[in-house]
C-alpha cells in the first residue's frame, strides 16, 4: 500500500510539473508574439528662457596682500644617551638533504610499436570441410 501511495505521488507531481511547464511555455509564447503597447508620454513643458547676460563689472586693481614671514623651528639636540645593544639572533642548524638514490630510471621505449592486422580469410576447420575429390577435372 505504501509503495503505491509513493508512485501515485510521483506520478502526481511529474503530470503537474509537465502541465505547469505546457501552460507556462504556451503563456510565454503568447507575450513574446503579441505586439507591445507602447503608452504616450505627455508633451514636455517649455524650455523657459534665461535672462541676458550683462556684462561683469571690472576686477579690483588693489595688490594682493603678502604672507608675513615666521621664525624657523629649531629641534632640539638628540640625546646623547646610547641605545641598549639588541641581543644577537641565534644561529639556525644547516639543513643537509639525503643523498640521491644511485639506481637510474628505466628506459623508456621511443619507438611505437607496429599494430597486428586483422586476417582477412577464414581458417578453415578440417572437419566441416569437403574431402579431396580423388578425380581432376
Amino acid at each position: 500500500m505504501a509503495t503505491f501511495q509513493r508512485w501515485f505521488l510521483l506520478l502526481s507531481l511529474v503530470m503537474a510539473l509537465s502541465l505547469s511547464s505546457i501552460h507556462t511555455t504556451m503563456a510565454a509564447r503568447q507575450l513574446l508574439q503579441a505586439q507591445p503597447v507602447i503608452p504616450s508620454l505627455p508633451p514636455l513643458p517649455a524650455m523657459p528662457t534665461l535672462p541676458k547676460a550683462t556684462t561683469l563689472p571690472p576686477l579690483p586693481t588693489t595688490p594682493l596682500p603678502t604672507l608675513p614671514t615666521l621664525p624657523k623651528p629649531t629641534l632640539p639636540p638628540l640625546p646623547s644617551t646610547q641605545m641598549p645593544t639588541l641581543p644577537t639572533m641565534p644561529t639556525i642548524p644547516k639543513v643537509t638533504l639525503p643523498p640521491l638514490p644511485a639506481t637510474l630510471l628505466p628506459n623508456l621505449p621511443t619507438t611505437i610499436p607496429s599494430i597486428p592486422t586483422i586476417p582477412t580469410t577464414m581458417p578453415t576447420i578440417p572437419l566441416l570441410s569437403p574431402p579431396p575429390s580423388t578425380t581432376s577435372p
